[in-house]
């Protein structure tokens, strides 16, 4: 596993969550939204290392144009009643779930983590549309630790312009409304020498 260079982000602070009530929400339109709020996890370079380090990374193959193909990044899923792999993320999963609960209607069960280990890992353009999330409004949290990555969200089918959004050193997005169903998001490979990045995704039970 590559190792993080520190940074003044994370490195020297406690681990720990901000305030929530700080989020900037950004309508996209069509029922679907974003929520920023960039570091609110500090000591993000820590948190980075223990998961590169301790976290059962499995690497995957997918049938992809008649052929089976590498997945370009590491995964691991903790389910409902999983334990998480830090205890700053049981606790960031609740202060979500408390935070988004009417707005939601129920908490955050399952983590989903990816580990980008340099810009030639990547996810295709895509919506997490399994499960109920086929048609129903829900929400995704992403908490990015390490190094910036872009992440790129557009229409579905890509008929409208790309937002870029770029996540790492403890940034929070959340993904809402109908924004799986009718926007897309990815993370694309790059040329620029960039070094790793964990995304780690929270979702209501029966969102994929």
């Amino acid at each position: 596993m590559q190792h993080l260079q520190s940074t003044l982000f994370g490195s020297a602070d406690a681990l720990g969550l901000g305030p929530l009530t700080a989020v900037r929400r950004v309508e996209l339109g069509h029922g679907a939204w974003v929520d920023l709020l960039p570091g609110w996890l500090t000591g993000a370079d820590e948190l980075f290392e223990h998961l590169a380090a301790e976290v059962p990374w499995r690497a995957e193959r997918r049938p992809m144009y008649e052929r089976v193909v590498d997945v370009p990044r590491l995964l691991a899923h903790y389910g409902p009643g999983a334990e998480l792999p830090h205890p700053v993320l049981t606790r960031a999963r609740r202060r979500l779930s408390e935070h988004y609960a009417a707005e939601l209607g129920e908490p955050f069960l399952t983590a989903g983590l990816c580990y980008y280990r340099d810009g030639r890992d990547s996810v295709a353009w895509h919506g997490d549309r399994g499960g109920r999330a086929a048609d129903q409004d829900t929400m995704i949290a992403i908490l990015s630790v390490g190094e910036p990555r872009a992440l790129l969200l557009r229409p579905h089918g890509g008929t409208g312009p790309t937002r870029r959004h770029t996540l790492g050193h403890g940034d929070l997005l959340v993904m809402g409304g109908s924004c799986q169903r009718t926007f897309e998001h990815a993370v694309p490979k790059t040329a620029r020498p960039t070094g790793p990045r964990i995304s780690v995704q929270f979702r209501p039970y029966r969102v994929w």
